[in-house]
């Protein structure tokens, strides 16, 4: 049973969940995992102007997404920073290339889940997630978000992100803060609550 992480990081808050949603993958017997990141589309300029161009180059070993990446998964966990209150531009573009696999419905029946990052507490963390599960709904993907039975989102002790629509970091204005521990727990606890459904989904067929 196949577990695929696709995410957009462009300074590591993503990528650090997404690390952490893998390990949770791991916890779970008979499920695989693998990261795939997808396609940038700013040029080396702007992310050099942006400073974002030395974490790009750390993690360019990972592979570039494609649409026949994720046809060939039982489930799909999809990682991208807020923009705007949505999913960020990088993802919409490689969302919009799966024209071909939605025509022929075959991601329907995959269980896809969605975590993501903003800067602020209140930058449009569950909007990105709600508004993303909307692609997945099309593609009659089957949807898994983060339950109560995880509470560390029901903390007050301290500023976290998370939400039952998945989880999600905040990373400050400047990109200044990484996730926290509680953060990256539940990314993890996600990653082991998709995978769980999915082994018992590809048992039942």
């Amino acid at each position: 049973m196949k577990v695929l992480i696709v995410y957009y990081s462009m300074f590591g808050h993503i990528y650090k969940m997404a690390q952490a949603a893998a390990e949770g993958v791991k916890q779970v017997k008979d499920a695989e995992v693998k990261m795939y990141r997808v396609p940038e589309t700013l040029s080396d300029d702007v992310l050099k102007k942006m400073g974002a161009s030395d974490f790009q180059k750390k993690t360019s070993q990972i592979d570039v997404c494609t649409a026949d990446d994720l046809v060939s998964a039982d489930a799909i966990i999809f990682g991208t920073p807020t923009r705007f209150g949505n999913m960020c531009g990088q993802m919409r573009q490689f969302l919009d290339s799966t024209g071909g696999i939605w025509a022929k419905g075959l991601l329907v029946g995959k269980v896809g889940s969605v975590f993501t990052s903003s800067a602020t507490q209140h930058g449009g963390q569950e909007s990105t997630i709600l508004s993303f599960h909307i692609t997945l709904l099309h593609q009659g993907m089957i949807i898994v978000g983060l339950p109560y039975a995880f509470e560390g989102q029901m903390r007050i002790d301290e500023i976290t992100g998370s939400s039952p629509y998945g989880a999600s970091t905040i990373a400050g204005g400047k990109g200044e803060r990484m996730p926290s521990e509680n953060e990256l727990n539940a990314a993890r606890y996600q990653g082991t609550h998709v995978a769980q459904i999915a082994v018992k989904l590809a048992r039942k067929d």
